[in-house]
């Protein structure tokens, strides 16, 4: 289909269809503008987020991402006693936080 045929289906001059085409080809069209352009070739615009990741992924990664911070807060603490605990069992105690304090929190409250 040519530029002045769509231009035709879209009812737009086929100046506009340079502008649309132009914006969306930086990024910055517009969805209402995105649909239309759908209609007119007789499709639908599907318009989704994918994750990277599985779900379960992305809750065990934040609880970790979390537990580490707060762990390395209260490891810091008790070094400053003279009291650290090493990294030997680091993940176990990782485990354990998860398990026994970050079950009932929610996750994606803080940054």
């Amino acid at each position: 289909m040519s530029g002045v045929q769509f231009a035709r289906r879209l009812k737009v001059s086929p100046q506009s269809v340079d502008a649309l085409e132009k914006s969306e080809a930086n990024g910055s069209i517009k969805i209402e503008t995105l649909r239309r352009a759908a209609e007119a070739l007789d499709c639908t615009l599907v318009y989704a987020l994918v994750p990277n990741t599985s779900l379960e992924d992305a809750v065990h990664d934040r609880a970790r991402r979390i537990a580490l911070r707060d762990l390395g807060r209260v490891a810091h603490t008790m070094k400053l006693e003279a009291q650290g605990t090493g990294d030997a069992d680091l993940e176990a105690r990782i485990d354990a936080y998860i398990r026994n304090t970050l079950r009932e929190r929610d996750l994606w409250e803080q940054p």
